[in-house]
């Protein structure tokens, strides 16, 4: 009797981790990717919680980002946007850690738990 429930629980298991995986998430996205040869917004323009640090920023079009966002199961639908990777919050008001030596962004968009940030866009931050 033991035996039969071994494989009842090993496909509930299964089933429950491809639901987990096939789960999609839609975003539709409003903010443009801004024009490469724009200059970086001021981070005073930036509203509170949303100044990031993240390792590197790429268009939600690139290879890296698509990857990273189809393992998510998120599907961003809208104009083209830049995505933060492995992002962390920067604290202007120097009240913490404030160094930020790859790329400081301005994320108007979902986080993923800091892997990936949504509509971000680049900022002038003076530390």
């Amino acid at each position: 009797m033991m035996f039969l429930r071994i494989p009842a629980i090993f496909s509930l298991a299964l089933l429950a981790f491809t639901m987990l995986v096939s789960a999609t998430t839609i975003i539709t996205n409003t903010v443009p990717a801004p024009d490469p040869t724009s200059p970086a917004m001021p981070a005073s323009q930036c509203p509170a919680g949303q100044t990031k640090c993240c390792e590197a920023l790429e268009r939600s079009n690139g290879s890296v980002v698509g990857v990273i966002l189809g393992l998510l199961g998120v599907v961003l639908e809208g104009v083209e946007t830049l995505v933060g990777i492995h992002c962390v919050p920067i604290d202007l008001l120097g009240l913490g850690q404030n160094d930020c030596h790859n790329e400081p962004v301005c994320c108007s968009g979902q986080d993923f738990s800091g892997l990936v940030t949504i509509a971000c866009v680049p900022i002038k931050v003076n530390l």
